[in-house]
């Protein structure tokens, strides 16, 4: 099992949204060492949920993996932002996830609050400039954002 942080607008798509669906695929990510992160994500993974672009940007909730290597259907679609006109249904070039919503933090913890307890070795979000959609969690800082944000899911044991 690993860890992992998306980020999504959350005018774009929320935690909200998320739990709306109870499973949503994690479309439109057009970087590739974000796509080489989701390629590396497993079914049991689970995923903290990070509104950016949001005043304030922070920890939202928590998702878990139950799909890998999804195609991306944005990427035939003309119409979308996340059109890609060298990808193909017989070669897509990106591939995502399917989350299943998990819960909802009863208070966002903002990016400050995440600044105060974690330094960027710890966690990539704090650091400036970080722009990736979705990262890699360390199973240590995992369960630090387990404690920080008072989840009322158990933290997963590794076993």
């Amino acid at each position: 099992m690993s860890y992992w942080l998306i980020k999504s607008e959350p005018d774009v798509y929320g935690i909200e949204d998320l739990k709306k669906e109870q499973i949503g695929i994690w479309d439109g990510v057009r970087n590739y060492q974000a796509r080489n992160f989701l390629k590396a994500m497993q079914p049991g993974d689970y995923a903290f949920f990070y509104h950016s672009n949001a005043k304030p940007p922070g920890l939202a909730g928590l998702a878990k993996i139950v799909e890998t290597m999804v195609v991306d259907p944005t990427q035939f679609d003309p119409n979308s932002d996340y059109f890609d006109p060298k990808s193909t249904p017989e070669a897509p070039r990106w591939h995502t996830v399917k989350c299943q919503y998990v819960e909802t933090l009863p208070e966002l913890i903002s990016l400050d609050v995440l600044r105060s307890h974690f330094n960027e070795d710890e966690l990539l979000v704090v650091k400036r400039g970080t722009r990736l959609s979705v990262i890699p969690v360390s199973v240590e800082s995992a369960q630090r954002l387990f404690q920080v944000g008072q989840f009322s899911t158990v933290f997963p044991s590794l076993a």
